[in-house]
């Protein structure tokens, strides 16, 4: 009957002491059970972490296996129903009689990596290590949310956000951060863009102009442009901002989008002195600053800097976090917090803008930091992005040092290597999503032109110093292609 597996794991097991890579070994002996018929069209197959656990294998080397019989039509994936021999291999292989042809990738070939909707392609920026998060401390907070939360979650919730998270998010900050600030002006918003679309109703109208990091996220960017705004790139150096460059450039702007802690994507740090002169722009102009703490938890060397809110004495800065670097992106949920004499403006705002949604995922939130699991992770969690940070910097390093330039940097979950002048970081980009690596042009981060390509990748999700081999392996195959310049 169809749906079983019929394959003895053992027999799947890589020889350590071949030449072939590991995946590639567990690849061929998955063809040869579907050619001599132990594997037979709609039989399940084991789930990834299963099978890495029989096999005592990193689960990126069985992932990577998986991928790759995918896409070639030998598995097919449906998500939380499993993985299974494809149907229609069905007149290839008939109960062991019949045999399916197959051949391995020609010597030196790289496998090309597919992403069938529950992985987590390579290099994925902005994605937190989802194999480290603490699941069952979660599903027991969220039991707990639903038998005491039922009825407030079946009430209008308050556009402002949960008042226990808000005030959980005010005595994190004041730990941390070294924010003082009252519940009154934390607002919780559905992700990043939501606290952006609430200081644009709030304070500023169409056509402003602000200063933009060159370059800067993306995103952001271009969330103020479609929303009207109008952006003048300023550089970006080993001091951050250059705020006497914005100065020339564009006096009179009405706000700046800044990430000071860990510039995105150069990932360095705005110098004090670079601070003090943004605060004294903003204090002369009467503009509004906005400060992106996207991901300062995360930093190896030292203690994280203090954020550009704690110096601010005029109120002129507006201060933006999420959850989604920190716990999942899934949860939605980032938050906002504005100068005390801004905060009834933007009490009355909230009123007539769409809410950040569910209370319980709110209170989870809230639950999880005043139990103390929150700050838990976090220490848990900066060790082991070190040791990650480190496997992928260690396998950039072995490549040879005229292809890639690994740009040092004290914190977050990604990484930006530097290519040689000539080399087109948006053409390799293509070609490496292409091959299932998502990687991004630097080049697609800033408004200006510039001859320093570079590729931008996150390293959270590689488990393993093997993971993050054979990622950097395949990229480097790409960026040997004669046709990709």
């Amino acid at each position: 009957m169809s749906g079983t597996s019929h394959t003895d794991p053992l027999h799947l097991k890589p020889n350590r002491e071949q030449d072939a890579p590991i995946y590639l070994q567990l690849y061929r002996r998955y063809q040869e059970a579907i050619a001599s018929g132990r594997l037979r069209p709609g039989d399940r197959v084991p789930s990834v972490r299963s099978l890495a656990s029989e096999l005592g294998l990193a689960r990126g080397t069985v992932e990577v296996a998986y991928q790759m019989l995918v896409g070639e039509g030998y598995f097919v994936a449906r998500g939380a129903a499993g993985t299974i021999v494809s149907p229609r291999l069905g007149n290839l292989a008939d109960a062991g009689r019949a045999k399916v042809s197959v051949s391995a990738p020609p010597p030196g070939s790289t496998p090309r990596l597919h992403n069938p909707g529950h992985l987590t392609p390579p290099f994925q920026l902005g994605m937190p290590a989802l194999d480290a998060f603490p699941r069952k401390t979660w599903t027991r907070l969220a039991a707990h949310t639903l038998r005491t939360l039922e009825t407030v979650a079946m009430t209008y919730p308050d556009p402002a956000g949960y008042a226990p998270l808000r005030r959980a998010i005010a005595t994190y900050l004041g730990i941390s951060r070294g924010i003082a600030c009252t519940p009154e002006q934390v607002f919780v918003t559905a992700g990043y863009r939501g606290a952006l679309e609430l200081v644009r109703r709030t304070l500023l109208h169409t056509g402003d102009l602000g200063w933009y990091e060159d370059p800067g996220y993306i995103f952001a960017r271009q969330f103020l442009l479609r929303a009207g705004m109008r952006l003048a790139p300023v550089p970006v150096d080993e001091e951050g901002l250059d705020v006497r460059t914005g100065r020339q450039r564009a006096a009179d702007a009405r706000f700046a989008v800044v990430t000071p802690t860990h510039q995105s994507p150069t990932g360095v740090a705005l110098s004090l002195p670079r601070r003090l002169e943004l605060l004294e722009w903003a204090h002369d102009r009467r503009a509004w600053i906005i400060e992106d703490d996207y991901d300062s938890e995360f930093r190896y060397h030292g203690r994280p800097l203090p954020a550009l809110k704690s110096l601010d004495r005029d109120g002129r800065v507006l201060y933006t976090g999420t959850f989604s670097k920190v716990l999942f992106p899934g949860l939605r949920l980032a938050y906002l917090v504005v100068p005390a004499s801004q905060a009834g403006k933007f009490r009355d705002m909230v009123n007539h803008l769409p809410d950040p949604g569910s209370v319980l995922p709110q209170a989870m939130v809230a639950d999880f930091m005043e139990q103390g699991h929150f700050a838990r992770h976090l220490r848990r969690m900066r060790p082991l992005y070190a040791a990650r940070r480190g496997y992928l910097a260690d396998a950039l390093a072995r490549m040879p040092a005229e292809r890639l330039h690994v740009q040092p940097q004290a914190g977050g979950i990604h990484i930006l290597a530097h290519l040689p002048d000539g080399r087109s970081d948006k053409a390799l980009a293509m070609a490496a999503l292409d091959g299932g690596l998502a990687v991004q042009a630097l080049s697609d981060w800033r408004m200006r032109k510039s001859s320093q390509g570079g590729l931008l990748m996150g390293f959270a999700n590689f488990a393993t110093a093997g993971d993050a081999a054979a990622a950097v392996e395949q990229l480097g195959t790409i960026l040997e292609r004669p046709d990709v310049t």
